[in-house]
């Protein structure tokens, strides 16, 4: 078992940024240095553990199981790191009240609960008043009052303008298939060339409409199979083969439920990312604990 203090936070760092972008090259870019120093963290990570942490593909990299389990790991640790270098302005114990805040539902399932935990842990006399629902009636009751933030999908409100709002992270969209799958194979595939299979298509959270906004501004149209409303259905059906789809980074996994693998690859033409983001009422100030809320989503998501 190797002892903590020979994994140092900058390995930690390199290894998450590989893991999150599936490519050396991608997180060399995102950390500001060389492709071999992504490389070598990596390498010196998997002799330490003693584990293969990557699957080395043609395109990039996919975290093998234990990779998986290392990464959630790693995830938390660096994230505590950053909320205990922090430095707050006021005694955050001090900080009462509650926070009426609503969310949809790919970024409740997806994004927000760890971030959630964090905010609590931080300010543990604030109640979150927390509330699923769609993104019309989330800026039905912000403009109404009744609710103070949405985190909703930015990218799927028609007029962001009548909003105060604030981009949180942008996610991009690539090809899920199965490994295998002829368009994994040689150079990143076009949208014309993932019309020519069958097509999964994921209808929750105005899904169907985002995708179709892209495809039609490309003057395509994916050749569906199949329509669900449940992630997992979506997963398993890619996983054993009945079709593809293009999804955001966010919401990727490498695996269904059932444990078969599905592998991610970026597409050759560029396509917009899924966008998540805070709402509130512009002529209305948020109340103390809405405020810490919002302050501490823009600063978790500040990378």
């Amino acid at each position: 078992m190797p002892a903590a203090k020979e994994i140092t936070l900058r390995q930690m760092r390199y290894f998450r940024a590989a893991a999150a972008t599936g490519q050396f090259s991608m997180a060399a870019t995102e950390e500001h240095v060389s492709q071999s120093a992504i490389t070598n963290a990596v390498l010196a990570l998997e002799q330490l553990l003693g584990v293969r942490l990557f699957d080395r593909l043609p395109h990039g990299v996919a975290l093998t199981a234990e990779g998986n389990h290392l990464y959630q790991h790693v995830t938390r640790i660096l994230e505590s790191v950053d909320d205990a270098l922090r430095q707050p302005r006021i005694r955050l114990d001090r900080m009462a009240g509650s926070v009426r805040i609503a969310a949809t539902y790919t970024v409740l399932g997806y994004f927000l609960p760890g971030l959630l935990g964090r905010f609590r842990n931080h300010y543990p006399n604030v109640d979150l008043d927390l509330r699923d629902l769609h993104r019309a009636d989330i800026e039905e009751g912000i403009l109404g009052g009744d609710i103070e933030l949405g985190i909703v999908l930015l990218s799927n409100v028609p007029d962001v303008a009548r909003f105060s709002h604030r981009s949180l992270i942008r996610s991009r969209r690539q090809l899920w298939a199965a490994p295998g799958h002829p368009l994994l194979a040689g150079d990143a595939p076009s949208l014309r060339q993932v019309a020519e299979f069958p097509y999964i298509l994921l209808t929750v959270d105005e899904g169907e409409a985002s995708t179709l906004r892209y495809w039609r501004s490309k003057r395509l149209a994916p050749n569906v199979a199949f329509r669900t409303t449940s992630m997992e259905a979506l997963r398993g059906l890619v996983a054993h083969g009945f079709g593809i789809t293009v999804l955001s980074d966010m919401v990727f996994r490498p695996w269904s439920l059932e444990g078969k693998e599905i592998e991610a690859r970026p597409l050759s033409a560029a396509i917009p990312d899924m966008e998540v983001g805070l709402l509130w009422r512009k002529d209305a100030e948020l109340s103390p604990a809405a405020a810490a809320l919002r302050d501490f989503l823009i600063y978790a998501c500040g990378r």
